[in-house]
């Protein structure tokens, strides 16, 4: 029962874990574009730049979520398919007849 309950609060750490990247993924290029923005705006004397990297930080945000999912989508497949291969090599030594067994050893 205590293996499950560990199990089950790292399951909850790693969610939590996704959720931040995620959320990071997406403030930090909006807010360091908006920044820049605002900067060159003041810089320059206009309005328009900071509604601009916003946009353009939203952008880079989401492409960046896109890579990040796309790279963890090839890895849990790659595990599933690891997993399955595992277990089909440990339920080979099943299926062959013990006189061939004994041959071997």
């Amino acid at each position: 029962m205590a293996k499950d309950s560990k199990n089950s609060n790292n399951n909850v750490l790693s969610q939590l874990s996704l959720i931040t990247q995620f959320s990071l993924f997406m403030i930090v290029p909006i807010a360091g574009l908006s920044a820049l923005g605002y900067f060159l705006d003041k810089k320059l004397g206009t309005n328009w730049i900071v509604i601009a990297g916003f946009f353009l930080g939203a952008v880079a945000g989401i492409n960046s979520i896109y890579r990040f999912a796309m790279k963890l989508a090839a890895k849990k497949k790659d595990e599933k398919e690891q997993n399955i291969i595992n277990r089909r090599s440990e339920h080979s030594d099943d299926t062959v007849p013990e006189d061939k067994k004994q041959n071997n050893a």
